[in-house]
């Protein structure tokens, strides 16, 4: 291209929109720790002290919560920036889908938990994703599902994952548009909308000439909703199922997605659908690939 265009190369690349991006023999290391720091200052965080995991456990946010309201251009602004570092810090990702849910009349004790999140990330400055090198890596599924995890509609979370073998590439927490009657419901959409994702994610590899010829590995915890999906004939169960979560039933039989069983304590997706406590919260940290810097520590400072 230097051929054809006036262009000068930079060499590697370094910063992308706000994102560092470390490179070597062995992989790429993206993180977002300028803008966090940044995002302390603005917030009057800078000097705060530091807690182990973001959400306390045992303890559900609602609209109503009897505290005084809070200050709502505030809250959005932190919440808005909080989402923004998700790009490179997935462990965030349900506190900040859970806060967002409060952007409408926020209380003070939404705001005591959006610091708290901030002062997770005071502690947690120098971390960001590891992708590490493997030729012969495919794209990996966890789905996963909290049910009736809203204490206002009693609506569930659901949550997935997809990685190569290292760091998440693609993950989301969201809440389901409809309430589910079971854990097994639950967990049937959020497999369905896991399936919906692999599917277009698998054509953006077929565009990039990285064809994948074998179904897509989705782990699931539940057996109950794996039966329901390699076996239609459990109609009681899912009769009452929205219909257009039943496609990931052809995804199945036409090789797209390989559904399959794993242990809860080895589910990645379970940290998109609640607060955990600090060693499982540590645990699916490490998985996801999100990690701190450490010998290239320099280059990140900078």
């Amino acid at each position: 291209m230097m051929q054809k265009y006036e262009m000068t190369d930079l060499g590697l690349l370094h910063h992308f929109l706000g994102m560092g991006v470390l490179q070597t023999e062995n992989g790429v290391f993206i993180h977002q720790s300028k803008y966090a720091k940044s995002l302390l200052v603005k917030f009057g965080l800078k000097d705060c002290k530091s807690v182990t995991i973001p959400l306390p456990t045992g303890k559900k946010l609602k609209k109503v919560d009897g505290s005084q309201l809070a200050d709502e251009g505030l809250f959005r602004k932190i919440i808005g920036s909080m989402l923004y570092l998700t790009a490179t810090r997935p462990e965030i990702m349900f506190a900040a889908s859970l806060l967002s849910r409060f952007m409408h009349s926020p209380t003070k004790k939404h705001m005591g938990i959006a610091k708290r999140v901030l002062r997770y990330i005071q502690g947690t400055l120098r971390y960001g994703i590891e992708f590490t090198r493997d030729k012969n890596a495919v794209p990996i599924d966890f789905c996963d599902s909290d049910w009736a995890g809203s204490e206002d509609d009693s609506r569930s979370t659901s949550g997935y994952a997809f990685s190569f073998g290292s760091g998440v590439f693609s993950w989301a927490s969201v809440k389901q548009n409809a309430v589910a009657l079971s854990t097994t419901e639950a967990e049937y959409v959020s497999a369905a909308e896991a399936t919906g994702q692999a599917i277009w994610l698998r054509f953006v590899l077929d565009d990039f000439g990285e064809m994948q010829p074998d179904a897509t590995p989705l782990f699931c915890d539940n057996m109950s909703a794996i039966s329901m999906v390699k076996n239609p004939v459990f109609h009681q169960k899912s009769r009452h199922i929205n219909r257009r979560y039943h496609f990931i039933r052809e995804a199945l039989q036409e090789g797209v997605i390989d559904m399959r069983f794993c242990i809860s304590e080895e589910q990645l997706a379970d940290i998109f659908t609640k607060a955990l406590p600090k060693d499982r919260f540590n645990y699916l940290r490490l998985k996801l690939g999100v990690k701190p810097v450490s010998s290239l520590g320099e280059a990140v400072e900078s």
